[in-house]
């Protein structure tokens, strides 16, 4: 098998694929060109959207072309693979600034270098499309029965599918028709869930170029997905209780990403690693024989180095630290910041968890501290009605207030 899908298949980015020994030929004569799409539908993208574009500097590192497909046309209707219900509609302009930022994402991910990965908008051809040219060109290529055969589909046919969103096949695949003919992509990529879409551009590009064995030679095209990751509880692999993973830090911030990945269950270690990072697998295997807090310490540097950078992956690390071990920076952990006259008033510490931003209200603050789990400055609090004074302070004259376990955050007074 050719190496770069061997790869993809030891580290967990394979699922299906149309025709595996015909692609892994056509990759051993030389470079493919191949595309992933992501819809702007969102003001960022958050972890879950990132493995196919893991999977793309990948196969980029092997000589093959990527392309970013930012589906600034197609998020005008939503994809329903996927989804219970219809996504809402959102705004044309609101949908041009996300394609914007999500390129800034992706390229500081990537490094799109116009030769062998760049980005592209499937507005350029969708937005002015005449509707009745589009049905008798496009649509005479579709069978409604075998649309409807589809897992995405059918679901969707039990709580009700629009017809708008019916159309999005045909857009997908219209996509992987007009790469083909513009760049000569070969290859589709992205999540199990997106099968029927892929294999719909598959059929359309036959349809509308092949007749021929020479003519199907030329235009041979495949599609190959990716499992959809999920925790070993079962759940979807990005979410917590205050919903996604954003790569925009001012949705997640870069210590409560990192925490994201301090945090995972064991079982879910080592394929993290293999999914999101770019370490050799006999590395992994290695951290991951070890001591399992200092794998995931380690796996939760690697990922947050590489969306967010190392420098802020060494902050993230030393605020960790700080808060875990009384080691590393505090100054890098969550931090918030009080007036001093409250101080010198007398700070109730209900008020003070709720400032801080580890309780939701004084209620949840009263009932952390009688179940034992808040601490100031590393003691235990159990008395709610403590007013917070200068004599609590620690010697930088700042407080670190724990909740439960895990979440931590610095307060300092001005």
């Amino acid at each position: 098998m050719n190496k770069a899908l061997e790869v993809l298949k030891e580290r967990g980015f394979f699922a299906q694929c149309t025709d595996e020994q015909g692609l892994s030929d056509l990759m051993d004569k030389g470079p493919v060109a191949f595309y992933v799409g992501c819809d702007p539908t969102g003001p960022s993208l958050h972890i879950g959207h990132m493995v196919p574009f893991f999977a793309l500097r990948h196969l980029r590192k092997f000589g093959h072309i990527g392309i970013a497909l930012i589906g600034g046309g197609t998020a005008r209707i939503g994809d329903p693979s996927g989804k219970t219900e219809m996504r809402k509609m959102i705004s044309y302009e609101q949908i041009d600034q996300n394609v914007e930022t999500i390129k800034a994402q992706l390229d500081k991910f990537i490094g799109f270098d116009g030769k062998t990965a760049f980005s592209a908008n499937n507005k350029d051809w969708l937005a002015d499309l005449n509707y009745i040219d589009f049905l008798r060109d496009i649509g005479s290529c579709f069978s409604v029965n075998k649309m409807l055969s589809y897992e995405a589909y059918k679901q969707r046919l039990e709580r009700g599918l629009s017809f708008i969103e019916f159309n999005y096949q045909l857009l997908q695949s219209y996509d992987f028709l007009r790469l083909h003919e513009k760049h000569n992509v070969q290859l589709q990529i992205g999540g199990d869930d997106q099968w029927g879409n892929i294999t719909a551009g598959v059929d359309l590009i036959r349809r509308k170029l092949g007749g021929t064995e020479e003519l199907n030679a030329q235009h041979n095209v495949f599609g190959l997905t990716f499992p959809l990751i999920t925790r070993s509880d079962g759940k979807k692999m990005g979410k917590t209780e205050k919903g996604a993973i954003f790569l925009d830090e001012k949705l997640t911030s870069v210590y409560d990403f990192f925490q994201y990945w301090r945090n995972v269950a064991d079982p879910d270690v080592e394929k993290f690693f293999k999914l999101f990072t770019f370490l050799e697998i006999d590395e992994i295997k290695s951290i991951c024989a070890g001591d399992i807090n200092a794998a995931k310490e380690r796996l939760a540097y690697e990922v947050t180095k590489e969306i967010h950078g190392k420098e802020k992956a060494d902050s993230a690390l030393a605020g960790a630290k700080a808060a875990f071990s009384g080691e590393g920076d505090k100054t890098q952990m969550p931090t918030v910041e009080v007036s001093k006259a409250e101080l010198d008033a007398g700070l109730g510490v209900l008020a003070l968890f709720v400032k801080a931003g580890l309780c939701a209200s004084n209620g949840d603050a009263r009932r952390l501290i009688q179940g034992n789990g808040a601490s100031l400055n590393g003691e235990a609090l159990s008395d709610p009605t403590l007013k917070v004074t200068a004599a609590n302070l620690d010697k930088d004259g700042e407080l670190v207030l724990r909740a439960g376990k895990k979440k931590f955050c610095r307060v300092v007074f001005k």
